[in-house]
């Protein structure tokens, strides 16, 4: 059995292979549709895709710009003159008998990624290099039969090599995420990780600590999730050091990731480049790019998570909220969009208004988004919080009352004269001093409050809370609050 003391004997060491389908509307080398979600096996294929004889493959422009546009976010270099390979393998997803693919010269050269870590920490992982490359089909088994669907062959990827710089499961999680992050705002995927746009290969090795070696490493391929990069970067650490623990070596291969019974089991050797007969693919021309034309296209690639967090320091938010924010807006891309609002409130140095924005979506609009019983309608919300923004501040609107409305707004479809609305409503605060100061008098002469009164005067400051909330209960909620706190003191202390 494993123990603490013998698991921090050995050093975690992991790199991350990462397959990222671009976001293009055809395939790599043919025009048939690069989207198989939900569409019948075999119905989005070309000639070109299964092998035919005497077909021969096109690149797709848009293909080589997403790359380009990959590179920025990866800050890596573009190489000016890449080429193609055959990478030769038999199975049956496979139809040519080769994968084209990029062994010797990629399009993308060495970069790195800094990644941030929850503890406020961060990670630099490098970049060995990316490559462009075709997706094979997808077997579907059966007890005594398997499945082909060649939907997926031909699908333009690149493939993304890290370093073996990550240490830690929980770090190897974070590098996952951020490449999504990275791939997603640079507009190089659509980033469905259920239908398997990203997918990540982890190789991970367990030495002694102080080693001037790696350990034998294992491939986990396959993962389409965070937590499952995690999970297993964790188990093949514990199962490799359960075996050198033994006196037994750690085989080079392939596993297999069971999600259900959260291990790793073996499926092949881990073969080695020779193994797949690498040679140019003289049917494709190298792709030759000009510094003038990787500045144009990775000009077009918009803010990157690195940047966002940078914008949003002034604000002081944690680590978990920043990332909050990031991955809503990824994941309601085309829906919502607050980033670029608070931007502009922090370049005109408003950054009150930009904490109170940003505040809102992390307590209000977020958990509103992420309720499924609950249907945001066609309204212009950053105008809706602009409108509930000016009220707060003249006092008019408190803080209850104030979610209430947007709970109510954000589900029309067209705007209206908010103020008028809430006014109707019953949620305009009341900040006369002099009706106020009646309800107040009532409270305090009650007897229910005798006891918070006497409290109050002996320096119990908290009991006050008790008091207010007499003062809102009497009023129907319309009382200013912050103005019957100041009026009880006046008549108390």
């Amino acid at each position: 059995m494993l123990t603490d003391e013998i698991i921090a004997k050995y050093e975690m060491t992991v790199g991350i292979e990462c397959h990222v389908q671009l976001a293009t509307n055809t395939k790599l080398f043919s025009g048939a549709d690069n989207d198989a979600r939900d569409k019948s096996p075999n119905s989005v294929i070309s000639p070109i895709d299964y092998g035919l004889p005497g077909m021969l493959p096109v690149l797709n422009r848009s293909a080589v710009d997403l790359a380009i546009k990959a590179g920025k976010a990866l800050n890596s270099k573009i190489a000016h003159v890449s080429r193609f390979d055959r990478k030769h393998y038999f199975y049956p997803d496979l139809p040519k008998g080769y994968q084209t693919t990029q062994m010797y010269q990629p399009i993308i050269e060495a970069g790195s990624i800094s990644v941030p870590l929850e503890d406020g920490s961060s990670v630099d992982v490098r970049i060995h290099h990316a490559h462009m490359e075709e997706d094979a089909g997808k077997l579907t088994h059966y007890s005594t039969y398997s499945l082909v669907d060649l939907n997926r062959a031909g699908t333009p990827l690149i493939e993304i090599v890290s370093e073996p710089d990550i240490h830690s499961a929980h770090a190897a999680k974070s590098y996952a995420t951020e490449l999504y992050h990275l791939m997603t705002y640079a507009g190089v995927t659509n980033g469905d990780l259920y239908h398997g746009n990203m997918r990540f290969d982890v190789n991970v090795s367990a030495a002694l600590k102080g080693s001037t070696e790696l350990g034998t490493r294992s491939e986990v391929k396959n993962l389409n999730s965070f937590k499952s990069v995690e999970k297993a970067a964790e188990y093949e650490f514990r199962r490799q050091i359960e075996l050198l623990e033994k006196g037994e070596k750690v085989v080079q291969e392939t596993r297999g990731w069971d999600d259900a019974r959260q291990k790793t089991s073996s499926q092949r050797s881990k073969e080695d480049a020779q193994d797949y007969r690498y040679m140019p693919d003289a049917d494709i021309p190298p792709i030759v790019l000009t510094d003038e034309e990787i500045s144009k296209i990775q000009s077009e690639v918009p803010i990157l998570p690195n940047q966002w967090r940078e914008i949003l320091q002034p604000l002081e938010l944690t680590y978990l909220q920043t990332e909050m924010l990031l991955d809503i807006e990824n994941e309601y891309r085309g829906k919502v969009n607050f980033l670029d609002s608070i931007k502009q409130y922090i370049d005109s140095g408003n950054i009150e208004r930009a904490k109170f924005f940003t505040n809102w979506q992390i307590n209000v609009f977020i958990p509103l988004l992420r309720d499924e019983s609950f249907a945001v309608g066609e309204i212009d919300f950053i105008q809706v919080e602009k409108a509930i923004y000016e009220l707060i501040s003249a006092n008019k609107l408190s803080s209850t009352n104030a979610k209430i409305l947007f709970r109510e707004l954000i589900e029309m479809n067209a705007m209206i004269d908010i103020e008028a609305y809430a006014t109707d409503k019953g949620y305009i605060q009341e900040s006369n001093e002099g009706a106020i100061i009646v309800i107040v008098e009532e409270v305090l002469a009650d007897p229910s409050s005798a006891k918070a009164v006497e409290d109050l005067k002996n320096g119990n400051e908290k009991v006050i809370g008790f008091l207010v909330g007499q003062v809102m209960k009497k009023s129907q909620g319309k009382a200013n609050p912050g103005l019957a706190q100041k009026l009880i003191k006046e008549r108390v202390l």
